[in-house]
């Protein structure tokens, strides 16, 4: 029997911040609201590093800015319009995929979960990392295509419509909501 989760991916206040939308949180609210309501595994995963990034090579091109600052640890904070219950779990990840210097796959597969539904920011970073190394991984996919946002209308175009279906079921957030497993 399959068991599904929903990944909530990079909805950190300062990612949000970049990403323009009004609508798109409350789509994401919704997909949140669906999967607590269906007894779902709601699973919030972040971006972060211990306190001065000692993780972070200074050649990454992502992250190699943050190598050796001065900065406080991150990774556990989320928008108040989508924070994880006490109950949910937390992962923090350490580069792009969620998968990545993280704890995730040991949860899901302790958990016996096997089917991902994804959301996040960007969608054209967390959301296609974590798609191809989740299917590399043999998880079954689900994008909730209204519940991911890019800063690039025609990126995000390209990847939920011929990119992710070769890995992944795409949808959108109403239509998974009536049938959310």
């Amino acid at each position: 029997m399959s068991r599904t989760a929903l990944l909530v991916m990079d909805v950190q206040p300062a990612v949000v911040a970049r990403y323009p939308d009004p609508g798109y949180l409350p789509r994401l609210r919704t997909a949140v609201d669906v999967a607590r309501t269906a007894a779902l595994p709601v699973i919030f995963v972040g971006v972060g590093f211990r306190a001065g990034a000692p993780e972070v090579d200074p050649a990454n091109r992502m992250f190699g800015g943050l190598a050796g600052r001065d900065l406080p640890a991150t990774g556990t904070e989320f928008h108040p319009a989508v924070s994880p219950l006490p109950t949910e779990p937390v992962v923090t990840k350490r580069r792009v995929s969620a998968f990545a210097g993280s704890d995730l796959d040991l949860l899901l597969r302790a958990q016996r979960i096997d089917h991902l539904v994804l959301a996040g920011i960007a969608t054209s970073g967390v959301v296609l990392s974590t798609v191809r190394q989740a299917a590399d991984l043999d998880y079954r996919l689900t994008v909730l295509a209204d519940a991911c946002l890019d800063n690039d209308p025609a990126v995000h175009e390209v990847l939920v419509g011929k990119v992710f279906p070769t890995q992944a079921d795409v949808t959108a957030t109403d239509t998974w909501s009536r049938r959310p497993v």
